[in-house]
């Protein structure tokens, strides 16, 4: 089964700095099993810790992200080790600190919603339908979908969502703020790639704190998510060397072509 998995969760690595994560299951419309959901889980554990990796596309094979859990096996996925955090794809996205750019290619239903939830930035195809079916098929939800898409859409339109399980197409989900943006099919991936290597030529380590205090600071209420930014940026600059400075001096001067390395592993 493990290979099976394997063989569904494809991987692509370039020198870019890129990785791509495929979902390849196209005849089930991408629905996930368990061993899937393992192979993603570790997969993001992985890529998180290999250097060469700068950031992470998700996407889907054929027409859909994903469908969701694979119904026929949802006994294993709901009933199984669920307190497991290493084997939780969406506990690991989260603890991922490269950027995860998710590519919506088609359906993307309940399991697969709160898999592009969890990316860092969306990317729509003109195809893509977003599909909350908890309410429809008595499933409750356990991957943030309930919390997060209200705080992304607000309250009402979460409400019609998730309550109504009706879909929400590429344009409606630009409009309301779901996805960043929408394109072409054809264009889609090319488009995904485009932002990574915008985000690769920035500075690394600051690309990597940055995203960590997005996402930590949401989590908070205003006033606390400004006093952690306060606390973490005095942590950095106080930890930063004379020639740290002088490094991104020349970065901003244009005198170096390459941002500044860290001095510390994050």
């Amino acid at each position: 089964m493990a290979e099976e998995a394997e063989n569904q969760i494809q991987l692509e690595v370039f020198s870019s700095g890129i990785a791509i994560i495929t979902l390849n299951r196209p005849k089930a419309l991408n629905a996930l099993t368990r061993d899937m959901l393992t192979r993603l889980a570790e997969l993001f554990q992985e890529l998180d810790q290999r250097p060469a990796v700068k950031v992470i596309i998700l996407t889907g094979a054929g027409r859909a992200f994903s469908a969701g859990v694979d119904l026929t096996a949802a006994t294993a996925v709901f009933k199984g080790d669920v307190k497991n955090q290493d084997k939780d794809t969406v506990a690991q996205m989260e603890r991922c600190r490269k950027p995860i750019i998710g590519a919506i290619n088609g359906l993307c239903i309940t399991a697969g919603f709160e898999i592009a939830l969890t990316c860092d930035i969306l990317v729509a195809s003109t195809t893509a339908k977003f599909i909350d079916t908890h309410a429809k098929f008595g499933i409750f939800p356990s991957w943030g979908l309930s919390q997060k898409l209200s705080r992304v859409i607000g309250p009402h339109r979460a409400r019609q969502v998730s309550l109504t399980a009706e879909p929400v197409d590429a344009q409606t989900a630009e409009k309301w703020g779901l996805v960043n943006q929408v394109v072409n099919p054809t264009e889609l991936l090319d488009t995904a790639k485009a932002i990574a290597k915008a985000i690769l030529k920035n500075q690394e380590r600051m690309t990597l704190k940055y995203k960590a205090i997005i996402n930590d600071g949401f989590r908070l209420p205003f006033g606390e998510a400004l006093k952690l930014e306060k606390e973490r940026a005095h942590e950095y600059y106080a930890g930063m060397k004379p020639e740290d400075f002088a490094a991104m001096q020349d970065f901003i001067a244009g005198r170096s072509s390459k941002p500044a390395k860290p001095t510390s592993k994050l």
